[in-house]
């Protein structure tokens, strides 16, 4: 997940590009840099790490009357985060920056090797520079040669290039990336951002391009076309003024912004790492994955949750013996840690406390250690031997929702990776991993039934969240997405435990919240279901069957798959939680007493 900015006007070009890429750095910060040509004149620089260092590197350059820029802050997805892979990057005489994944990259690479073409990088987005300067020598109009080589490429990209050969004009093309075109008409300026974040402020006027868009704009105007070569008028529409509101995209809170993006951010999660029969970390590059007889997974918190979640998958796909601890306690207990275990430590941030100290004891152990964390050159991702960034971008509410949802695919994606599951098995689990994002979108019936359904608990002595296997870990999560936001008594159970103590509480007070899967032991939680409503306990039952015991009933999809199911419980419940806290006037983004990374113990 990559931000992306350009610009064409008379304005200081740098602080434009700076400013718009300040907006975007939540969508990667490993490396960032800016492309701009001013006459025939190219400027270029490029920096690792956060955007001030950047800024620091072009900090005596300015433009001095009309030029055209573009800017890029990555996520690694090709290539590790080094100044050589960042963008943009350069042909002979054009730069390219891009956001997503070109599928067929090594086959254009090796064709273009093939003609003399010298590779700088290991990133997928060089090929693109290159081959459009290979269409030139064939198509010598700039528009054609960038037109042939957008319907070279497969897979996701929002892209612009500049070229000395156009040195007015930048080209653009969007297919399953965000971009966004943008103008002020006064001035005569125009604008691309992956955000209309990055534009607030700079642009009045915006056109969210769709997919299959591609064309070019200079000072002469627009050119639109669509992917069957079709002229378009774009049709703008006004910008908000607020840039709070604006980051908001119209959500009345963060939360309820990265609840609905979730479906966005675990496509940018699944980029690049799935193969038809196989899942790929370039990530892991050199990992001995044999050598391991053992996992340990560490974490706090909601990340505590998705390895208790990843410990099922773990087990049942990769056949390794896998433990879960929290890291508060491994800490003291004076573990005996196993130097033939992978190491696995979650984190959103990379910097909470405990679960660093526990990976600096791993590592005085010799055990090799890997992170699954959001923060690239966090402490952890320093620290351990291996990391897996989640790409999930910043999440600004302190409840997680999107963190979750990210660190339980890759795990998903890890016990693939580690397993040796038949191809045919293999290939049932990477489809069923690519249905994700239309599973978590968010559809207004359900979200309205919702809203109406907070309404009837908003009281009582406390809640349940109960579920087996899997969706014990997920009824956790649930119970303490409430409680952080709420501030209501929840507890998540195993549905199986009710019996053994818990189930004393249960009355007409007590509102159960019940997962109830059809793939996954349904007979069974019913059962349990059915023990807390003979004792009058209030049950809202989630499920795609019928519940006729239930006082209140969210259905959902059937799916063949538990994951599936899992997911979708997943955004009802973080819904639910949040309308409840609504209802109850509290700050959905910020409750009490928490922060949203945990550097002290």
């Amino acid at each position: 997940m990559c931000g992306i900015v350009g610009y064409i006007g008379q304005n200081p070009s740098k602080k434009i590009l700076l400013d718009g890429l300040k907006e975007l750095e939540y969508r990667g910060y490993d490396s960032a840099g800016i492309a701009v040509l001013e006459g025939d004149d190219f400027s270029i620089y490029k920096a690792l790490g956060k955007l001030h260092n950047l800024e620091e590197k072009a900090h005596d350059f300015e433009t001095h009357d009309f030029a055209i820029g573009i800017g890029h802050t990555r996520w690694a997805t090709h290539g590790k985060p080094t100044e050589l892979n960042a963008h943009p990057h350069l042909g002979q005489f054009s730069y390219v920056v891009h956001n997503g994944i070109i599928e067929n990259y090594q086959e254009l690479k090796s064709m273009l090797q093939s003609k003399g073409v010298t590779f700088l990088s290991q990133t997928d987005t060089e090929v693109i520079v290159h081959l459009f300067e290979h269409m030139l020598l064939t198509h010598k109009e700039p528009s054609e040669a960038f037109a042939r080589t957008i319907e070279q490429l497969h897979g996701a990209y929002a892209t612009l290039l500049i070229t000395k050969q156009s040195p007015d004009t930048i080209y653009f093309a969007k297919h399953g990336s965000p971009m966004i075109l943008a103008k002020n008409a006064t001035h005569g300026e125009y604008f691309f951002g992956s955000s209309d974040a990055a534009l607030i402020g700079k642009a009045t006027q915006a056109y969210y391009l769709e997919d299959g868009d591609y064309g070019y704009v200079s000072p002469q105007g627009i050119v639109l076309k669509h992917a069957n070569r079709t002229i378009e008028n774009p049709a703008f529409t006004t910008l908000p003024s607020d840039r709070l509101s604006a980051q908001k995209e119209g959500f009345r809170y963060f939360m309820e912004k990265e609840i609905y993006e979730q479906s966005t951010v675990l496509a940018d999660t699944l980029m690049g790492r799935l193969r038809d029969d196989s899942v790929y970390f370039e990530e892991l590059a050199g990992l001995d994955t044999r050598r391991f007889s053992q996992i340990k997974l560490v974490a706090c918190g909601t990340s505590y949750h998705s390895a208790l979640t990843a410990s099922y998958l773990f087990e049942r796909l990769a056949k390794i013996h896998t433990t879960v601890e929290v890291a508060s306690e491994l800490r003291y207990r004076e573990p005996l840690l196993d130097k033939n275990a992978l190491f696995i430590v979650i984190s959103q941030s990379g910097e909470t406390a405990d679960t660093l100290e526990t990976l600096k004891m791993a590592k005085a152990a010799g055990l090799t250690t890997l992170v699954v964390c959001n923060v690239d050159n966090s402490s952890m991702v320093r620290l351990a031997d291996y990391a897996i960034l989640t790409r999930a971008g910043i999440e600004k509410g302190v409840a997680s929702t999107k963190a979750f949802a990210t660190q339980v695919t890759v795990l998903w994606m890890l016990s693939l990776f580690l397993s040796a599951l038949p191809k045919e098995r293999m290939q049932a689990e990477i489809a069923t991993l690519r249905q994700l994002p239309e599973t978590t979108k968010v559809s207004d019936t359900l979200h309205e039934k919702l809203k109406r359904l907070s309404k009837r608990y908003l009281y009582g002595h406390g809640f349940f969240f109960i579920g087996r296997d899997l969706f014990y870990p997920l009824a956790l999560e649930g119970a303490l997405k409430l409680k952080e936001i709420s501030y209501l008594h929840a507890e998540g159970y195993p549905a199986g435990e009710m019996k053994h103590g818990p189930i004393a509480l249960a009355d007409p007070e007590l509102i159960t919240i019940a997962l109830m899967p059809q793939t996954l032991l349904y007979e069974k939680t019913k059962s349990n279901v059915e023990e807390l409503s003979a004792r009058d306990a209030t049950i809202c039952a989630i499920s795609p069957l019928e519940f006729d015991k239930s006082d209140d009933f969210i259905r959902t999809h059937a799916h063949a798959h538990p994951m599936l199911e899992f997911f979708e419980m997943m955004v009802i419940l973080q819904l639910l939680a949040m309308e409840i806290s609504i209802r109850l006037g509290n700050d959905v983004d910020m409750p009490r007493n928490l922060a949203k990374s945990v550097t002290v113990e």
